[in-house]
């Protein structure tokens, strides 16, 4: 078997819709990694407000000016994501302790199936502790503006999205 590249890593998550959280995680791994790819997960359980190639085009968006970052998407394990392409870092960030049982549980099992791939934790800029993209949908559909949370054309969309207006 092939030696995965551990400066090499993979962001992975569905990032319906991408928040300012998530962009501070990728300008904090593309310091961190000579490679990132974030990888927009195809996740019909959790019934995505906005489609994989809305999500990706989002992201896209927003990193285009990191050289090392690219923007894809996935289905199935992350890990044989990350095997396939060669890469031996899966990035996660941790906001508040349910996320770590949760990452740590994935961790673990990620790690029963691809033992030469790690998971590094990253704990998120204090300011964005407390975002996450369900809430932020929830604010938006009630008639909340969110900036800070997420960026201007992301809310656009999602107002767009929620309450058909521009």
């Amino acid at each position: 078997m092939a030696k995965l590249s551990m400066r090499r890593a993979v962001y992975p998550g569905t990032f319906d819709p991408v928040t300012n959280g998530h962009l501070d995680l990728i300008e904090r791994g593309a310091t961190m990694f000579d490679e990132l790819i974030v990888a927009v997960a195809s996740n019909l359980e959790k019934e995505p407000l906005f489609s994989v190639e809305e999500r990706v085009e989002m992201i896209r968006e927003r990193v285009g000016h990191y050289g090392s970052v690219q923007v894809d998407s996935f289905q199935g394990l992350v890990v044989d994501y990350v095997r396939s392409k060669g890469f031996g870092v899966i990035l996660r960030g941790l906001r508040t302790i349910s996320d770590f049982e949760y990452e740590y549980q994935m961790a673990l099992t990620n790690r029963s199936f691809a033992e030469d791939v790690e998971t590094v934790f990253v704990m998120p800029n204090l300011k964005y502790a407390f975002i996450s993209s369900r809430l932020i949908k929830e604010a938006v559909a009630l008639g909340g503006h969110v900036p800070g949370f997420v960026p201007p054309d992301v809310e656009k969309r999602l107002r767009e999205k929620l309450l058909n207006t521009p």
